[in-house]
């Protein structure tokens, strides 16, 4: 896409020893169930933010008189079309005027509820080379064999985020904590050309601003983290088409993220992720496949290397469902659930990739 750049990183300087102000905002479109649960998990953080500033963008429910009595400063986006970007965009150029660059941004999503050391965290996590600080999302409760299934992805990928010593590959929407020189760094590369996405902080042109604001973090030179303080619970998908649509929104914004950056030190990782995720559906099909002519023979005969392999892929479903809990665990070894999620996921990957080679547009759709 472009070439990398390096901006200056940010270091104290004498005017900067103050405790840095934290503005905390949260973007909801027709939230009204869930607003004030996220505005109280803020007020009850062991590091309180100074401000919580609920972005009402479009709403028609009571969304902003619930915020309002929450206490928090409510700004209601005007004519936006680039849902939570644009509205977020709106609110930054607003709030951020007043603040100065060792001043912290924390943006959450309305459907999300922060544990009490998340802010703390994030805080002690900021060192002079990490630009931003991400959650490590766990699905909160109900939804059925739905948010069971969510449940234990999530937790696979907590899992996955401490083993690589809680480095953050994305900044969650759900949470992340920014310094506020790091957003504004992120706006004049935009409008000096160095990286995509419009000319304000989060990208119009992504269907995952989180995603792509990730890579621009880090293609700004600095480190995405995500400590294990910093946990949030966040809502599941309860249908199949509601999940089916948000995946397809993430896999595709993911993908076209990596179009429109290109081959760099920062997205090669990334790139050849979406490699192996390749790999994996065609290793999975292919075990598939060979299960089914197995058994269509009529006289199925079991290979003990095979036997091995399916051991191997059940033993491993149990072990990273730990976390979940002892249901969790006992779903995961059924191995047909599971399976049939797991081809779930790989339908996504290959419906994204058929679109995009269609030029299909993906349309935004609330869940």
């Amino acid at each position: 896409m472009r070439r990398r750049t390096r901006h200056a990183r940010w270091r104290p300087s004498p005017s900067d020893k103050a405790a840095p102000r934290i503005v905390a905002l949260v973007p909801a479109h027709n939230e009204a169930g869930r607003i004030g649960a996220a505005i109280t998990a803020l007020r009850i953080q062991s590091r309180a933010p100074d401000l919580i500033v609920v972005v009402a963008d479009n709403c028609t429910d009571a969304t902003a008189d619930i915020a309002r009595r929450a206490g928090a400063r409510v700004v209601a986006s005007a004519g936006n079309r680039h849902k939570k970007a644009g509205a977020l965009n709106q609110a930054l150029d607003q709030v951020l005027n007043g603040l100065a660059d060792h001043d912290l941004a924390l943006v959450q999503d309305a459907d999300t509820t922060l544990v009490p050391s998340f802010i703390a965290s994030a805080i002690e996590a900021l060192d002079a080379d990490v630009g931003a600080v991400g959650g490590i999302f766990y699905g909160e409760r109900g939804g059925g064999l739905l948010g069971a299934l969510q449940r234990i992805e999530f937790q696979r990928y907590a899992r996955e985020i401490a083993r690589r010593g809680y480095r953050a590959d994305v900044l969650t929407g759900t949470a992340t904590l920014f310094r506020v020189s790091t957003l504004r760094q992120i706006r004049q590369a935009r409008l000096d050309g160095l990286i995509g996405g419009g000319v304000s902080y989060y990208s119009l042109a992504s269907l995952t601003e989180d995603d792509e604001i990730t890579k621009a973090v880090r293609t700004l030179g600095y480190r995405t983290v995500s400590p294990a303080g910093c946990r949030v619970v966040t809502e599941v998908m309860t249908t199949v088409p509601k999940l089916w649509h948000q995946r397809m929104r993430w896999q595709r914004g993911a993908l076209e993220n990596l179009r429109d950056y290109g081959w760099t030190r920062v997205t090669a990782p990334y790139i050849v992720r979406q490699g192996l995720m390749g790999l994996s559906v065609l290793a999975l099909a292919m075990y598939l496949s060979f299960t089914v002519w197995m058994l269509a023979r009529g006289r199925p005969e079991f290979s003990p290397f095979w036997l091995a392999i399916g051991v191997i892929f059940v033993a491993e479903k149990v072990v990273t469902a730990r976390g979940a809990g002892f249901r969790s665990q006992l779903l995961a070894g059924t191995l047909a659930v599971e399976l049939t999620y797991d081809l779930f996921q790989h339908a996504v990957y290959v419906r994204s990739l058929w679109d995009m080679a269609r030029r299909r547009e993906e349309r935004w759709c609330a869940t």
